[in-house]
């Protein structure tokens, strides 16, 4: 095993004491919370490079987001091997690994002159890049230091979403505008290769060690310390998580993939549409902490199905404002489905890192997120072959309320989420 260096050493004493392990916690969240906002936002960001891009090749809707569906196709399918390299190599390589590979992958972007060069930079490599820098290796690190306060933890870094996508989306819209798709995707290159400097020289030994005062609980009906992949594929709860989290980001992504272009369809200009998507990233920051604040008051099965109730509802604004396109609408479905667009997440992942609690969570964990990369994928691609075969919006919109229905029905028939 490696020497601790003196400087290490003291690092750790100081997280051996309440007053440190706090600070370090809080350093390691506030560290968590940023990797995300750059993922999430990056990942997002070809929302509102859909329409120019697609308008410089004369490529059709499904084309244009096949880009996008490989993205959240090659995270999801990364996730169970970044758990289970944060197991064996710790946070400083995957981190490192995810900003290397989304440098490189928008500097190939800014050249590109096909469509397989865009599913391959901005489709595979920003997913792999995006996984690597996203939710499994942040819950793995901030369960070190948060404990039974993970699901609050969770919630701050789950919000991140919505601040990438607010600070993001309209920025990048107005890069375009000013120097080009091409340009804005080799600044976005160069800017997270230059991050790589600053996060390798970070305290990552004493990161990674987690908090001394943590206490470790685990549900009683799920107290086994030994659980293996296989075994927690042989229960029933990891299939429900996995379907889960499978079926909403089907509903969840078939719209959010088009709904820049959504917008500009139904009249509204189009940093006014980018604008008003990237402004879900507020009041998901308030969705997130509702949800988990009423998790404490009202129990976690209520809040989630009180979640869903609102994305249905968001939906149904989203399919009214092609017929009333006015700011009250419009914002209605920001709040309504801008709100709910990840706030079941951390619940989620919380339950799943409390049932199935071991050595080997990581990799438990990222092969439960399999079915939100998977469904990340499925969604926005079926979304846009519903799209160019309806003509319209409003099977895609059938699609995607049909779809959010099925992944709440776990929630109410399976024994481990009623409870």
């Amino acid at each position: 095993m490696d020497q601790k260096t003196p400087r290490e050493s003291r690092k750790d004493g100081v997280a051996a004491t309440p007053g440190g392990a706090v600070r370090v916690a809080l350093t390691v969240l506030a560290l968590c919370f940023t990797l995300a906002v750059l993922g999430r936002g990056l990942g997002d960001s070809f929302t509102v490079f859909l329409k120019p891009i697609s308008e410089s090749f004369g490529w059709d809707r499904a084309q244009i987001v096949s880009v996008y569906s490989l993205t959240w196709l090659a995270s999801g399918l990364t996730a169970p091997f970044v758990g289970r390299l944060f197991d064996h190599s710790g946070p400083r390589i995957v981190y490192a690994l995810g900003l290397s590979l989304l440098g490189a992958a928008f500097l190939i972007a800014a050249h590109a002159q096909h469509l397989w060069q865009f599913q391959l930079s901005i489709g595979l490599c920003v997913g792999i890049g995006v996984a690597f820098i996203g939710i499994v290796p942040n819950s793995i690190l901030l369960g070190r230091w948060f404990g039974p306060r993970l699901p609050t933890a969770m919630s701050v870094v789950y919000s991140a979403m919505g601040g990438g996508v607010l600070a993001l989306l309209p920025a990048s819209q107005l890069l375009i505008d000013h120097i080009g798709w091409r340009g804005t995707y080799q600044l976005f290159g160069f800017a997270a290769l230059g991050l790589l400097v600053p996060l390798l020289l970070l305290p990552w030994r004493l990161f990674a060690t987690g908090s001394p005062h943590v206490v470790k609980r685990t549900d009683p009906d799920f107290i086994d310390n030994g659980w293996t992949l296989l075994g927690a594929m042989r229960h029933h709860a990891f299939w429900a998580l996995f379907s889960t989290f499978f079926f909403t980001a089907v509903g969840m992504y078939a719209i959010a993939a088009q709904i820049v272009a959504y917008l500009i369809d139904a009249g509204f200009p189009p940093l006014q549409a980018a604008t008003a998507w990237g402004f879900s990233g507020v009041v998901l920051v308030f969705g997130m902490l509702g949800v988990s604040a009423l998790d404490g008051l009202i129990g976690r099965r209520p809040s989630v199905l009180l979640s869903y109730a609102i994305s249905i509802l968001g939906i149904a604004l989203l399919w009214l404002l092609q017929y009333v396109p006015n700011i009250l609408v419009l914002s209605g479905f920001v709040v309504c489905f801008g709100s709910m667009m990840g706030s079941r997440g951390p619940l989620i992942s919380a339950t799943a890192m409390r049932i199935f609690q071991g050595k080997r969570v990581g990799t438990i964990y990222g092969t439960i997120s399999i079915g939100s990369g998977l469904g990340s994928a499925f969604g926005s691609w079926s979304g846009g072959l519903i799209h160019d075969a309806a003509h319209g919006y409003n099977a895609l919109l059938a699609f995607a309320l049909a779809s959010v229905v099925l992944g709440m029905i776990p929630f109410l028939v399976v024994p481990a989420l009623r409870r």
